[in-house]
Protein backbone atom coordinates (compact mmCIF):
# COMPACT_ATOMS: atom_id res chain seq x y z
CA UNK A 1 0.00 0.00 0.00
CA UNK A 2 1.49 3.20 -1.29
CA UNK A 3 1.53 5.86 1.82
CA UNK A 4 0.92 9.50 1.23
CA UNK A 5 3.98 11.74 1.27
CA UNK A 6 6.19 12.22 4.75
CA UNK A 7 4.89 8.40 5.29
CA UNK A 8 8.31 7.41 6.54
CA UNK A 9 7.64 9.36 9.80
CA UNK A 10 4.63 8.18 10.80
CA UNK A 11 5.79 5.80 13.50
CA UNK A 12 4.91 5.54 17.13
CA UNK A 13 8.56 5.17 17.60
CA UNK A 14 11.31 7.56 17.76
CA UNK A 15 11.40 10.23 15.21
CA UNK A 16 15.46 10.98 16.49
CA UNK A 17 16.66 9.36 13.16
CA UNK A 18 13.83 11.08 10.77
CA UNK A 19 16.42 13.10 8.96
CA UNK A 20 18.52 9.88 7.75
CA UNK A 21 15.11 8.41 6.77
CA UNK A 22 13.98 11.51 4.55
CA UNK A 23 17.58 10.91 3.07
CA UNK A 24 17.90 7.43 2.54
CA UNK A 25 14.23 7.47 1.31
CA UNK A 26 13.94 4.67 3.81
CA UNK A 27 10.33 4.25 6.20
CA UNK A 28 11.39 5.57 9.62
CA UNK A 29 10.36 2.46 11.24
CA UNK A 30 12.98 0.50 9.02
CA UNK A 31 15.52 2.54 10.12
CA UNK A 32 14.74 2.09 13.88
CA UNK A 33 15.06 -1.10 13.53
CA UNK A 34 18.71 -1.19 11.75
CA UNK A 35 19.66 1.01 14.62
CA UNK A 36 18.60 -0.76 17.14
CA UNK A 37 20.16 -4.16 15.70
CA UNK A 38 23.39 -2.37 15.11
CA UNK A 39 23.56 -0.76 18.86
CA UNK A 40 22.58 -4.25 20.07
CA UNK A 41 25.80 -5.54 18.71
CA UNK A 42 27.79 -3.16 19.71
CA UNK A 43 25.99 -3.42 23.35
CA UNK A 44 26.35 -7.37 23.02
CA UNK A 45 30.16 -7.16 22.88
CA UNK A 46 30.29 -4.53 25.50
CA UNK A 47 27.91 -6.71 27.67
CA UNK A 48 30.45 -10.14 26.65
CA UNK A 49 33.54 -8.50 27.47
CA UNK A 50 32.78 -6.24 30.58
CA UNK A 51 29.22 -7.96 31.73
CA UNK A 52 30.73 -11.53 31.76
CA UNK A 53 29.79 -13.88 34.43
CA UNK A 54 33.02 -13.32 35.72
CA UNK A 55 33.06 -9.43 36.08
CA UNK A 56 29.30 -9.22 37.12
CA UNK A 57 26.84 -11.17 39.05
CA UNK A 58 23.63 -13.00 37.33
CA UNK A 59 21.42 -10.20 38.56
CA UNK A 60 23.69 -7.54 37.64
CA UNK A 61 23.22 -9.48 33.93
CA UNK A 62 20.01 -10.10 33.69
CA UNK A 63 19.14 -6.66 34.54
CA UNK A 64 20.97 -4.67 32.14
CA UNK A 65 19.98 -7.27 29.25
CA UNK A 66 16.31 -6.42 30.47
CA UNK A 67 16.14 -2.66 30.70
CA UNK A 68 18.39 -2.27 27.28
CA UNK A 69 15.62 -4.43 25.87
CA UNK A 70 13.21 -2.40 27.34
CA UNK A 71 14.43 0.63 25.78
CA UNK A 72 15.05 -0.64 21.93
CA UNK A 73 11.11 -1.62 22.29
CA UNK A 74 10.47 1.93 22.89
CA UNK A 75 12.40 3.40 20.92
CA UNK A 76 11.00 1.06 17.57
CA UNK A 77 7.35 0.96 18.80
CA UNK A 78 7.11 4.16 21.22
CA UNK A 79 3.60 3.35 22.83
CA UNK A 80 2.86 0.33 20.99
CA UNK A 81 5.39 -1.43 22.91
CA UNK A 82 2.71 -1.33 25.88
CA UNK A 83 1.31 -4.56 24.44
CA UNK A 84 4.82 -6.21 24.53
CA UNK A 85 4.74 -5.62 28.43
CA UNK A 86 1.03 -5.98 28.67
CA UNK A 87 1.02 -9.89 27.83
CA UNK A 88 4.61 -10.34 29.60
CA UNK A 89 2.67 -9.41 33.13
CA UNK A 90 -0.44 -11.00 32.33
CA UNK A 91 1.41 -14.62 31.81
CA UNK A 92 3.44 -13.90 34.45
CA UNK A 93 0.34 -13.56 37.07
CA UNK A 94 -0.30 -16.81 34.91
CA UNK A 95 2.63 -18.79 35.66
CA UNK A 96 2.31 -17.77 39.40
CA UNK A 97 -1.26 -18.47 39.94
CA UNK A 98 -2.36 -21.36 37.34
CA UNK A 99 -2.24 -25.22 38.49
CA UNK A 100 0.39 -26.93 37.29
CA UNK A 101 -1.50 -29.05 35.22
CA UNK A 102 -3.05 -26.32 33.49
CA UNK A 103 -0.68 -23.72 33.26
CA UNK A 104 0.49 -24.50 30.01
CA UNK A 105 -2.78 -24.35 28.79
CA UNK A 106 -3.77 -21.48 30.47
CA UNK A 107 -0.15 -19.68 29.16
CA UNK A 108 -1.12 -20.56 25.00
CA UNK A 109 -4.65 -19.57 25.40
CA UNK A 110 -3.94 -15.92 26.65
CA UNK A 111 -0.58 -15.72 24.70
CA UNK A 112 -2.08 -16.61 21.28
CA UNK A 113 -5.22 -15.03 22.04
CA UNK A 114 -3.53 -11.66 22.73
CA UNK A 115 -1.58 -11.86 19.05
CA UNK A 116 -4.70 -12.42 17.39
CA UNK A 117 -6.68 -9.57 18.75
CA UNK A 118 -3.49 -7.81 17.90
CA UNK A 119 -3.39 -9.00 14.50
CA UNK A 120 -6.99 -8.00 13.71
CA UNK A 121 -6.88 -4.83 15.48
CA UNK A 122 -3.63 -3.76 13.17
CA UNK A 123 -5.52 -5.13 10.06
CA UNK A 124 -9.32 -4.27 10.50
CA UNK A 125 -9.43 -1.83 12.58
CA UNK A 126 -6.27 0.50 11.84
CA UNK A 127 -5.91 -0.93 7.98
CA UNK A 128 -2.29 0.08 7.91
CA UNK A 129 -3.08 3.16 7.32
CA UNK A 130 -2.32 5.45 10.64
CA UNK A 131 0.71 3.67 11.41
CA UNK A 132 3.50 1.95 9.77
CA UNK A 133 4.46 0.68 12.87
CA UNK A 134 4.71 -3.13 13.13
CA UNK A 135 4.71 -4.12 16.90
CA UNK A 136 3.91 -7.53 15.87
CA UNK A 137 7.11 -9.39 15.56
CA UNK A 138 8.46 -8.79 19.18
CA UNK A 139 5.00 -9.85 19.88
CA UNK A 140 5.16 -13.17 17.80
CA UNK A 141 8.24 -13.75 19.68
CA UNK A 142 7.66 -13.14 23.20
CA UNK A 143 4.01 -15.63 22.42
CA UNK A 144 6.51 -18.22 21.32
CA UNK A 145 8.76 -17.82 24.54
CA UNK A 146 6.06 -17.86 26.90
CA UNK A 147 4.11 -21.20 25.67
CA UNK A 148 7.74 -22.46 25.11
CA UNK A 149 8.94 -21.76 28.58
CA UNK A 150 5.13 -22.74 30.08
CA UNK A 151 5.32 -26.55 28.34
CA UNK A 152 8.82 -27.03 29.72
CA UNK A 153 7.65 -25.64 33.10
CA UNK A 154 4.83 -27.98 32.34
CA UNK A 155 7.05 -30.99 32.07
CA UNK A 156 9.50 -30.21 35.14
CA UNK A 157 7.04 -29.59 37.66
CA UNK A 158 3.82 -31.72 36.41
CA UNK A 159 5.33 -34.77 34.86
CA UNK A 160 7.21 -37.80 35.28
CA UNK A 161 10.20 -38.11 33.81
CA UNK A 162 9.53 -41.60 32.48
CA UNK A 163 6.29 -39.99 30.79
CA UNK A 164 8.72 -37.17 28.92
CA UNK A 165 10.78 -37.73 25.56
CA UNK A 166 14.78 -37.26 25.91
CA UNK A 167 14.44 -33.61 24.73
CA UNK A 168 11.99 -32.81 27.02
CA UNK A 169 13.52 -34.29 29.80
CA UNK A 170 16.50 -31.73 28.82
CA UNK A 171 14.81 -28.76 28.98
CA UNK A 172 12.64 -29.50 31.59
CA UNK A 173 12.33 -26.27 34.02
CA UNK A 174 12.00 -27.71 37.44
CA UNK A 175 11.28 -24.44 39.52
CA UNK A 176 9.29 -21.27 38.30
CA UNK A 177 11.54 -18.77 37.40
CA UNK A 178 11.89 -15.26 39.22
CA UNK A 179 10.23 -11.85 38.02
CA UNK A 180 13.57 -10.61 36.90
CA UNK A 181 14.40 -14.14 35.60
CA UNK A 182 11.38 -13.69 33.38
CA UNK A 183 11.48 -10.34 32.35
CA UNK A 184 14.97 -10.90 31.43
CA UNK A 185 14.53 -14.19 29.43
CA UNK A 186 11.17 -12.28 27.81
CA UNK A 187 12.55 -8.91 26.72
CA UNK A 188 16.35 -9.40 26.63
CA UNK A 189 17.92 -6.78 24.39
CA UNK A 190 19.56 -9.23 22.15
CA UNK A 191 16.62 -11.10 21.11
CA UNK A 192 13.29 -8.24 22.25
CA UNK A 193 13.42 -7.06 18.42
CA UNK A 194 14.00 -10.04 16.04
CA UNK A 195 14.48 -12.63 18.11
CA UNK A 196 15.09 -15.85 18.16
CA UNK A 197 13.01 -18.07 20.60
CA UNK A 198 15.35 -19.82 22.92
CA UNK A 199 15.14 -22.34 25.53
CA UNK A 200 14.82 -20.71 28.99
CA UNK A 201 17.39 -23.44 30.42
CA UNK A 202 20.02 -22.40 28.10
CA UNK A 203 19.12 -18.42 28.66
CA UNK A 204 19.67 -18.96 31.93
CA UNK A 205 22.93 -21.35 31.45
CA UNK A 206 24.07 -18.59 29.28
CA UNK A 207 23.56 -15.62 31.63
CA UNK A 208 25.10 -17.65 34.52
CA UNK A 209 28.39 -18.46 32.95
CA UNK A 210 27.48 -22.44 32.59
CA UNK A 211 26.15 -22.44 28.62
CA UNK A 212 29.88 -22.90 26.98
CA UNK A 213 30.91 -24.82 29.76
CA UNK A 214 28.15 -27.13 29.30
CA UNK A 215 28.87 -28.13 25.81
CA UNK A 216 32.44 -28.12 26.05
CA UNK A 217 31.90 -31.25 28.49
CA UNK A 218 30.54 -33.01 25.88
CA UNK A 219 33.98 -33.09 24.38
CA UNK A 220 36.94 -35.49 25.65
CA UNK A 221 39.54 -32.85 25.13
CA UNK A 222 42.37 -34.44 26.61
CA UNK A 223 42.27 -37.74 23.50
CA UNK A 224 42.42 -34.03 21.29
CA UNK A 225 45.30 -33.07 23.26
CA UNK A 226 44.22 -30.45 25.64
CA UNK A 227 45.14 -30.15 29.21
CA UNK A 228 42.14 -27.78 29.88
CA UNK A 229 38.97 -26.98 28.30
CA UNK A 230 39.05 -24.19 25.47
CA UNK A 231 38.26 -20.75 25.62
CA UNK A 232 36.12 -20.53 21.98
CA UNK A 233 35.19 -16.88 20.64
CA UNK A 234 32.46 -15.79 18.90
CA UNK A 235 34.39 -13.31 17.04
CA UNK A 236 34.83 -15.16 13.78
CA UNK A 237 31.28 -16.63 13.75
CA UNK A 238 29.98 -12.99 14.23
CA UNK A 239 32.05 -11.65 11.29
CA UNK A 240 31.20 -13.97 9.15
CA UNK A 241 27.33 -13.28 9.97
CA UNK A 242 27.74 -10.10 9.42
CA UNK A 243 29.48 -10.74 5.74
CA UNK A 244 26.39 -13.01 5.03
CA UNK A 245 24.41 -9.61 6.12
CA UNK A 246 26.06 -7.12 4.54
CA UNK A 247 25.32 -9.39 1.18
CA UNK A 248 21.85 -10.19 1.82
CA UNK A 249 21.08 -6.01 2.81
CA UNK A 250 22.75 -5.45 -0.72
CA UNK A 251 20.86 -8.61 -2.54
CA UNK A 252 17.40 -6.63 -0.87
CA UNK A 253 18.23 -2.67 -2.17
CA UNK A 254 18.97 -4.04 -5.64
CA UNK A 255 16.94 -7.35 -6.31
CA UNK A 256 13.57 -7.12 -4.17
CA UNK A 257 12.67 -4.03 -5.49
CA UNK A 258 13.33 -5.07 -9.18
CA UNK A 259 11.49 -8.16 -9.23
CA UNK A 260 8.08 -7.77 -7.25
CA UNK A 261 5.67 -10.56 -6.59
CA UNK A 262 2.91 -8.22 -7.48
CA UNK A 263 4.50 -9.02 -11.33
CA UNK A 264 3.15 -12.76 -11.59
CA UNK A 265 -0.53 -11.84 -11.61
CA UNK A 266 -0.11 -8.52 -13.72
CA UNK A 267 -3.04 -9.31 -16.66
CA UNK A 268 -0.57 -8.30 -19.46
CA UNK A 269 2.15 -10.37 -17.94
CA UNK A 270 -0.48 -13.15 -17.50
CA UNK A 271 -1.41 -13.06 -21.26
CA UNK A 272 1.62 -12.25 -22.80
CA UNK A 273 3.95 -15.10 -20.72
CA UNK A 274 3.60 -18.74 -21.62
CA UNK A 275 3.30 -20.66 -18.59
CA UNK A 276 7.29 -22.16 -18.59
CA UNK A 277 8.07 -19.02 -18.33
CA UNK A 278 5.62 -18.02 -16.06
CA UNK A 279 7.14 -20.33 -13.56
CA UNK A 280 10.61 -19.22 -13.79
CA UNK A 281 9.44 -15.82 -13.38
CA UNK A 282 8.09 -17.11 -9.93
CA UNK A 283 11.55 -18.66 -9.33
CA UNK A 284 13.22 -15.55 -9.58
CA UNK A 285 10.40 -13.64 -7.47
CA UNK A 286 10.83 -16.05 -4.83
CA UNK A 287 14.37 -15.49 -4.83
CA UNK A 288 14.39 -11.74 -4.51
CA UNK A 289 11.79 -12.03 -1.52
CA UNK A 290 14.55 -14.07 0.38
CA UNK A 291 17.18 -11.70 1.07
CA UNK A 292 15.00 -9.54 4.23
CA UNK A 293 15.01 -12.67 5.88
CA UNK A 294 18.37 -13.66 5.55
CA UNK A 295 19.18 -9.91 6.55
CA UNK A 296 17.24 -9.88 9.48
CA UNK A 297 17.40 -13.52 10.89
CA UNK A 298 21.06 -13.99 10.66
CA UNK A 299 21.96 -9.97 12.00
CA UNK A 300 19.70 -11.43 15.08
CA UNK A 301 21.99 -14.33 15.07
CA UNK A 302 24.93 -12.20 15.22
CA UNK A 303 24.11 -10.47 18.11
CA UNK A 304 23.10 -13.21 20.39
CA UNK A 305 26.84 -14.50 19.28
CA UNK A 306 28.81 -11.47 20.22
CA UNK A 307 26.42 -11.88 23.49
CA UNK A 308 28.44 -15.02 23.54
CA UNK A 309 25.00 -16.91 23.46
CA UNK A 310 24.44 -19.29 21.09
CA UNK A 311 27.68 -21.84 21.40
CA UNK A 312 26.11 -25.35 20.13
CA UNK A 313 29.27 -27.17 20.52
CA UNK A 314 32.16 -29.06 18.60
CA UNK A 315 31.18 -30.62 15.00
CA UNK A 316 32.99 -33.91 14.08
CA UNK A 317 36.18 -31.95 12.21
CA UNK A 318 36.75 -29.90 15.29
CA UNK A 319 35.56 -26.73 14.72
CA UNK A 320 33.56 -25.08 17.26
CA UNK A 321 29.83 -23.95 15.99
CA UNK A 322 27.35 -20.76 17.07
CA UNK A 323 24.27 -21.92 15.31
CA UNK A 324 22.59 -22.70 18.38
CA UNK A 325 20.20 -20.24 17.68
CA UNK A 326 20.46 -19.75 14.41
CA UNK A 327 17.06 -19.54 11.83
CA UNK A 328 18.00 -21.13 8.44
CA UNK A 329 20.87 -22.86 6.74
CA UNK A 330 21.13 -20.50 3.58
CA UNK A 331 23.19 -23.81 1.67
CA UNK A 332 20.39 -25.83 2.73
CA UNK A 333 17.56 -24.17 1.85
CA UNK A 334 18.89 -23.39 -1.84
CA UNK A 335 19.90 -26.79 -2.43
CA UNK A 336 17.21 -28.26 -0.85
CA UNK A 337 15.69 -31.53 -2.74
CA UNK A 338 13.02 -32.30 -0.52
CA UNK A 339 9.47 -29.97 0.55
CA UNK A 340 10.79 -31.18 4.62
CA UNK A 341 14.50 -30.24 4.25
CA UNK A 342 13.48 -26.85 3.32
CA UNK A 343 10.91 -26.35 5.72
CA UNK A 344 13.44 -27.77 8.47
CA UNK A 345 15.90 -25.22 7.55
CA UNK A 346 13.90 -21.98 7.21
CA UNK A 347 13.16 -20.28 10.45
CA UNK A 348 14.67 -23.21 12.32
CA UNK A 349 13.91 -21.83 15.75
CA UNK A 350 9.88 -20.74 14.77
CA UNK A 351 10.28 -24.97 13.48
CA UNK A 352 11.25 -25.98 16.91
CA UNK A 353 8.80 -23.94 18.49
CA UNK A 354 5.99 -25.67 16.59
CA UNK A 355 7.33 -29.11 17.25
CA UNK A 356 7.70 -28.71 21.06
CA UNK A 357 4.35 -26.71 21.99
CA UNK A 358 2.12 -28.63 18.96
CA UNK A 359 3.60 -31.44 17.26
CA UNK A 360 5.00 -33.51 19.89
CA UNK A 361 1.79 -32.87 22.45
CA UNK A 362 -0.40 -32.99 19.36
CA UNK A 363 -2.82 -36.09 20.19
CA UNK A 364 -4.03 -36.43 16.67
CA UNK A 365 -3.03 -35.00 13.53
CA UNK A 366 -0.14 -33.71 14.75
CA UNK A 367 1.14 -32.12 10.64
CA UNK A 368 -2.27 -30.72 10.26
CA UNK A 369 -2.46 -29.33 13.57
CA UNK A 370 1.12 -27.88 13.43
CA UNK A 371 0.41 -26.38 10.09
CA UNK A 372 -2.61 -24.30 11.23
CA UNK A 373 -0.56 -23.05 14.33
CA UNK A 374 1.78 -21.65 12.64
CA UNK A 375 -0.71 -20.10 10.03
CA UNK A 376 -2.31 -18.61 13.32
CA UNK A 377 0.63 -17.61 14.72
CA UNK A 378 1.79 -15.48 11.56
CA UNK A 379 -1.91 -13.62 11.69
CA UNK A 380 -4.89 -13.72 9.86
CA UNK A 381 -4.43 -12.72 6.50
CA UNK A 382 -6.03 -14.77 4.04
CA UNK A 383 -2.57 -15.59 2.01
CA UNK A 384 -1.25 -17.54 5.31
CA UNK A 385 -3.90 -19.90 5.12
CA UNK A 386 -3.91 -20.39 1.76
CA UNK A 387 0.09 -21.24 2.24
CA UNK A 388 -0.23 -23.87 5.23
CA UNK A 389 -3.19 -25.60 3.80
CA UNK A 390 -1.23 -26.19 0.83
CA UNK A 391 1.78 -27.22 2.49
CA UNK A 392 0.39 -30.03 4.25
CA UNK A 393 -0.85 -31.25 1.27
CA UNK A 394 1.84 -31.02 -0.25
CA UNK A 395 3.97 -31.81 2.58
CA UNK A 396 1.93 -35.27 2.63
CA UNK A 397 2.59 -35.65 -1.04
CA UNK A 398 5.81 -35.46 -1.46
CA UNK A 399 6.44 -37.67 1.62
CA UNK A 400 4.25 -40.32 0.03
CA UNK A 401 6.60 -39.77 -3.12
CA UNK A 402 9.54 -40.63 -1.34
CA UNK A 403 8.67 -43.44 1.02
CA UNK A 404 6.95 -44.93 -2.07
CA UNK A 405 9.97 -44.20 -4.93
CA UNK A 406 13.16 -43.22 -3.16
CA UNK A 407 14.58 -46.69 -2.51
CA UNK A 408 14.52 -47.37 -6.54
CA UNK A 409 16.80 -44.64 -7.61
CA UNK A 410 19.57 -46.02 -4.86
CA UNK A 411 20.91 -48.63 -6.76
CA UNK A 412 23.25 -46.39 -8.44
CA UNK A 413 24.95 -43.25 -8.79
CA UNK A 414 23.77 -41.58 -12.01
CA UNK A 415 20.11 -42.70 -10.62
CA UNK A 416 20.80 -41.05 -7.39
CA UNK A 417 21.82 -37.94 -9.19
CA UNK A 418 19.04 -37.79 -11.67
CA UNK A 419 16.68 -38.25 -8.43
CA UNK A 420 18.33 -35.37 -6.70
CA UNK A 421 17.98 -32.93 -9.80
CA UNK A 422 14.35 -34.02 -10.59
CA UNK A 423 13.34 -33.46 -6.75
CA UNK A 424 15.46 -30.29 -6.17
CA UNK A 425 13.45 -28.93 -9.28
CA UNK A 426 10.59 -29.95 -8.47
CA UNK A 427 11.02 -28.85 -4.50
CA UNK A 428 12.31 -25.48 -5.13
CA UNK A 429 9.19 -24.85 -8.08
CA UNK A 430 7.09 -26.38 -4.75
CA UNK A 431 7.83 -23.97 -2.24
CA UNK A 432 7.88 -21.21 -4.91
CA UNK A 433 4.00 -22.32 -5.40
CA UNK A 434 3.13 -22.75 -1.99
CA UNK A 435 4.58 -19.03 -0.30
CA UNK A 436 3.50 -17.02 -3.06
CA UNK A 437 0.01 -16.47 -1.42
CA UNK A 438 1.97 -15.45 1.65
CA UNK A 439 3.37 -12.27 0.13
CA UNK A 440 0.26 -11.73 -1.86
CA UNK A 441 -2.04 -11.77 1.49
CA UNK A 442 -5.91 -11.24 0.19
CA UNK A 443 -7.72 -13.82 -1.27
CA UNK A 444 -8.48 -12.15 -4.54
CA UNK A 445 -4.79 -12.08 -5.57
CA UNK A 446 -4.03 -15.60 -4.49
CA UNK A 447 -6.87 -16.99 -6.00
CA UNK A 448 -5.73 -15.49 -9.11
CA UNK A 449 -2.30 -16.41 -8.69
CA UNK A 450 -3.50 -20.21 -8.65
CA UNK A 451 -5.54 -20.06 -11.59
CA UNK A 452 -2.40 -18.83 -13.59
CA UNK A 453 -1.05 -21.83 -12.52
CA UNK A 454 -3.85 -23.72 -13.28
CA UNK A 455 -3.53 -25.00 -9.36
CA UNK A 456 -1.06 -27.82 -10.76
CA UNK A 457 0.21 -28.47 -7.89
CA UNK A 458 -2.56 -28.90 -6.09
CA UNK A 459 -4.08 -31.81 -8.67
CA UNK A 460 -0.57 -33.28 -8.42
CA UNK A 461 -0.35 -33.47 -5.11
CA UNK A 462 -4.49 -35.46 -5.02
CA UNK A 463 -3.33 -37.40 -7.38
CA UNK A 464 -0.51 -38.31 -5.54
CA UNK A 465 -2.08 -39.16 -2.59
CA UNK A 466 -4.64 -41.29 -4.63
CA UNK A 467 -2.05 -43.00 -6.47
CA UNK A 468 0.58 -44.05 -4.09
CA UNK A 469 -0.18 -45.89 -0.66
CA UNK A 470 0.37 -43.99 2.78
CA UNK A 471 2.98 -45.85 4.80
CA UNK A 472 2.86 -44.92 8.04
CA UNK A 473 5.83 -43.16 9.87
CA UNK A 474 8.12 -44.78 12.63
CA UNK A 475 6.54 -43.26 15.89
CA UNK A 476 10.18 -43.48 17.75
CA UNK A 477 10.78 -39.93 17.80
CA UNK A 478 7.53 -38.96 19.85
CA UNK A 479 8.02 -42.13 21.85
CA UNK A 480 8.36 -41.26 25.49
CA UNK A 481 12.02 -41.64 27.14
CA UNK A 482 10.72 -44.74 29.34
CA UNK A 483 9.97 -46.83 26.76
CA UNK A 484 13.05 -46.54 25.02
CA UNK A 485 15.42 -47.15 28.11
CA UNK A 486 12.93 -50.24 28.49
CA UNK A 487 14.04 -51.34 25.13
CA UNK A 488 17.52 -50.94 25.59
CA UNK A 489 17.53 -52.49 28.81
CA UNK A 490 15.62 -55.62 27.19
CA UNK A 491 17.55 -55.57 24.32
CA UNK A 492 20.84 -55.90 26.43
CA UNK A 493 19.59 -58.64 28.54
CA UNK A 494 19.02 -60.96 25.27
Amino acid sequence: MAGPPGAPHRTTGSTLLHPLSELLGIPLDQINFVACQLFALLAAFWFRIYLGPSHASSAVRHAFATLFGIYFAVFCFGWYSIHLFVLVMMNYGIMNMASIPNIHRYSFVVAMGYLTLCHISRIYIFHYGILTTDFSGPLMIITQKITTLACQLHDGIGRQAEELTAEQNRLAVKTRPSLLEYLSYLLNFMSIIAGPCSNYKDYIAFIEGRHVHMKLLEVNWKQKGYDRLPDPSPTGAVMYKLCVTLVSLILFLTLTKNFPMAYIIDNEFLDTTPFLSRLGYLYVVTQAAKPKYYFAWTLADAVNNAAGYGFSGVDERGTFRWDLLSNLNIWNIETATSFKMYIENWNIQTAAWLKRVCYDRAPWYPTALTFILSALWHGIYPGYYFTFLTGILITLAARAIRNNCRHYFLLSVPLKIAYDVVTWVVTQLAVCYTVAPFVMLAVEPTIKFYKSMYFHMHILSILVLLMLPIRPQAQSIRKPQNQAMQNSVKSKDK
